[in-house]
């Protein structure tokens, strides 16, 4: 299995460090979505990351389908997320206002590089959107005190929210100081200790 993508990436770096959990093998690629845009387009017309090669040569191209799979693959025993009912119910939600979080993060880098003259209202839009969440996401982690967001192992919206916050404070450390958000800072601090998040670690640096 290939995954294609940088670790820099939120979302690369929560499904690897997820086959980190799995113990499952796979060869990385760490290609660049500008730089290697035409190698990831023959895998993938979209040219985004991640991108995840099976052995039978079937691509999947988003994390949320990768990781569907891969936790099949592990079986409901070992997956990191609940097989059904509102526990699942409760982790998609978390995962899916950390990963909503992430787009509009990203998003916010593509506006400050790629155009020479920027959109205020956008900024000020994606600046409002990720601070909100933020916020929903500390009340949440507050309000529970096991050492993970739904009990003693860590599972997938825990990998989702600390990838996330790593690359929103190194991508934007001036608007997004997480000593705003002391629960979500314990949490990443907790989880960055663990062996597969310090395996799969690659800091985002801003481009000039």
């Amino acid at each position: 299995m290939i995954l294609i993508g940088q670790y820099d990436s939120p979302f690369v770096r929560r499904v690897a460090i997820a086959l980190h959990c799995y113990d499952i093998a796979y060869e990385h690629r760490p290609w660049s979505t500008f730089g290697d845009a035409d190698r990831i387009a023959h895998y993938n017309p979209l040219r985004r990351v991640p991108t995840f090669v099976l052995d039978d040569g079937e691509v999947l191209i988003d994390s949320a389908a990768i990781l569907d799979h891969l936790d099949e693959v592990a079986g409901p025993s070992t997956a990191l997320i609940a097989r059904s009912g509102p526990a699942r119910r409760q982790a998609l939600k978390i995962c899916a206002l950390a990963t909503g979080l992430a787009d509009k993060a990203v998003s916010l880098v593509y506006e400050r590089v790629l155009h020479q003259q920027v959109s205020q209202p956008w900024i000020d839009r994606c600046v409002s959107q990720i601070a909100g969440v933020l916020d929903v996401l500390e009340a949440d982690r507050a309000s529970r005190t096991a050492p993970f967001w739904f009990g003693e192992s860590i599972g997938h919206p825990d990998i989702a929210v600390a990838c996330v916050l790593r690359f929103t404070s190194e991508a934007h450390p001036m608007p997004f100081d997480l000593t705003r958000w002391p629960a979500l800072a314990t949490h990443a601090s907790r989880c960055e200790a663990l062996a597969p998040f310090q395996a799969i670690a690659q800091r985002f640096i801003p481009p000039n």
